[in-house]
């Protein structure tokens, strides 16, 4: 068997299959459902923070034997852009190692049939080869400003190939690039990139301000993926994929931080100028995934990167009334 490559095994899902979406209420967790809801799932799990702390064994051991998920889409987590990765490290190291040890262990415990784990991009050493394949995981340091996020997703990873070896758990990992889209994080203070432009881009708007400051250099080169597509790759991976290590989820296209503010502004506020503040970081110089296993394997990303950014606008404007 190629790398990349399935055995023919396919995960069948049943309409009344009992399905928990840990993280339901974030950008990730909100689309697994959309996209479970359409196609006719009746029997999906979810608990907010305040119903179950996911950090908590006991209270996820609890919560599992009561409700027996068969299917379990892991994408709860701590998250953050730049900023809040680089001013919270051990919020960011503690909270996610230990949603993710405790969701694997109760899936273990309680028979669940198969965990897809997400992780984050974020993985890859700051200078890997580009594109990134799977293969450079571990294979140099990290992004400084993310690295604990990082530490935490790698060994989320191990944990579920660590269980397929030694419990025989059907346990699966996949790493998405950077993410956007409908319930995106649109906080200044802690927002990834391209919600916190689309932010400041309306807020000038709405101010009649000319000039919108973009953080760095703008010469970082980023990929973007709308999440109803990784909805789309979830769904194809929990029904196909079942091999150790990380397998990528992106579109395989990348372009500037320049760019990216110039699509979004023109779409957002067409008047704006950019005015790069270039004493702040740019993260990692390039970052976009190599996607060749996951496209051999038959799925591909569909949705474009203007008509998403311009949907994600409508549906943040609809949010302000």
């Amino acid at each position: 068997m190629g790398a990349g490559q399935s055995d023919g095994a396919t995960t069948v899902l049943a309409p009344d299959a009992a399905i928990f979406v840990a993280g339901h209420r974030g950008l990730v967790g909100s689309a697994i459902m959309r996209r479970l809801e359409a196609e006719g799932f009746t029997n999906l799990i979810t608990a907010t923070r305040a119903e179950l702390d996911l950090r908590d064994q006991r209270a996820v051991d609890a919560f599992f034997a009561e409700r027996r998920p068969q299917f379990v889409f892991l994408v709860a987590g701590t998250v953050g852009g730049i900023l809040a990765n680089s001013t919270r490290p051990a919020e960011f190291l503690y909270d996610n190692m230990m949603i993710h040890a405790t969701v694997v262990e109760a899936a273990r415990v309680h028979a669940t049939e198969k965990l897809l784990y997400l992780g984050s991009s974020c993985i890859y050493p700051r200078l890997a080869a580009q594109p990134i394949t799977e293969s450079e995981l571990l294979s140099g340091p990290l992004e400084p400003t993310n690295e604990a996020y990082a530490i935490a997703k790698i060994a989320g990873i191990k944990l579920c190939d660590a269980y397929r070896v030694q419990y025989g758990c059907n346990f699966v990992s996949a790493m998405p690039t950077n993410l956007y889209g409908p319930n995106d994080n649109f906080d200044l203070t802690s927002s990834h990139v391209l919600p916190a432009l689309m932010r400041k881009f309306h807020e000038a708007r709405l101010r009649g301000q000319r000039e919108v400051e973009i953080w760095g250099s703008g010469s970082a080169r980023r990929e973007f993926l709308h999440v109803d597509d990784l909805a789309d790759a979830c769904m194809f991976l929990m029904r196909t994929y079942d091999e150790p290590g990380p397998i990528n989820v992106g579109t395989g296209l990348d372009l500037t931080i320049r760019e990216l503010a110039e699509m979004i502004g023109s779409i957002v506020h067409p008047d704006a100028e950019l005015v790069f503040d270039a004493s702040k970081p740019d993260g990692m110089p390039r970052k976009v995934l190599d996607v060749a296993r996951i496209n051999a394997m038959g799925w591909s990303a569909s949705t474009g990167l203007r008509d998403g950014i311009a949907s994600t606008y409508d549906w943040f404007l609809a949010q302000q009334h």
